[in-house]
């Protein structure tokens, strides 16, 4: 049996949010650093620049791990590749190379604690059954999630919205049940969550990080002509219809 002051309160570090099995850690304040570095930790830790951990309680179950993220194994977890064969190899391979995210994403199962690497991004932990159980995101936010949920390469509907949209041609897709863990460029605080039930949003720029799969993803003029989307300024908007949720970043 094994035990650990991860995630206890200390002086340094607290657990600032919990969802499944996985547990963000944050340090409040950097303990070992030197009087030259003393400075700029105060106020990096002022605004909210620090270093976050994230740590999976695993009870008879697995996770899906980001390449190269675990720190630390606790107690009776074995590690696997997480490919089937030489076919889901190659599938994971491809997919690989246009979403750009790694082809092999070990899976970790059993019973302990599986600590990741720390990090100064922001941590969100998303339940998929507020994404209609799946959700797209954008290349690079991918953590890690439960190993009930399946990571797959999703296509654009139409060449407008990948040749303008800013969002490029293929996207990495969750779906499933359970808690999926996403590194964000801003904190939870500064994300715009807005939920659509049967209507639009439009936004100028591709400032959503991640969006429900069900709905359909367009960039049209911002106005019914091009000489009027021309004199508004704004040109082309991207153009999310239908019933699910969107996540948008607008000061990333």
């Amino acid at each position: 049996m094994i035990t650990n002051n991860m995630l206890s309160q200390t002086a340094a570090h607290s657990v600032i949010k919990q969802l499944g099995c996985f547990s963000v850690v944050e340090y409040l304040k950097d303990l070992s650093v030197n009087p030259t570095s003393a400075q700029t930790a105060f106020f990096m830790s002022k605004m909210g620049v620090r270093k976050r951990q994230v740590v999976a309680t695993l009870n008879n179950q697995g996770i899906i791990l980001q390449s190269g993220a675990m720190q630390i194994m606790a107690g009776n977890i074995e590690m696997n590749t997480n490919v089937k064969g030489a076919g889901d190899f190659f599938k994971k391979l491809v997919g690989s190379k246009v979403t750009g995210e790694s082809a092999i994403k070990p899976r970790y199962f059993g019973t302990g604690q599986v600590i990741f690497e720390p990090t100064y991004k922001y941590i969100l932990l998303e339940d998929l059954d507020k994404w209609n159980g799946a959700m797209t995101i954008e290349d690079g936010l991918f953590l890690a999630c439960d190993d009930t949920i399946d990571m797959r390469v999703t296509a654009r509907s139409n060449f407008s919205s990948a040749a303008l949209g800013g969002e490029g041609l293929f996207n990495s897709t969750l779906t499933g049940k359970g808690v999926a863990v996403l590194e964000s460029p801003v904190p939870a605080e500064e994300l715009l969550v807005f939920d659509l039930q049967g209507d639009t949003l439009k936004i100028d720029g591709n400032m959503a990080i991640a969006w429900s799969q069900s709905l359909q993803f367009t960039v049209e003029k911002s106005t019914r002509s091009i000489i009027g989307s021309a004199a508004s300024g704004e040109g082309l908007v991207n153009v999310y219809r239908g019933t699910g949720r969107v996540l948008v970043a607008p000061v990333g």
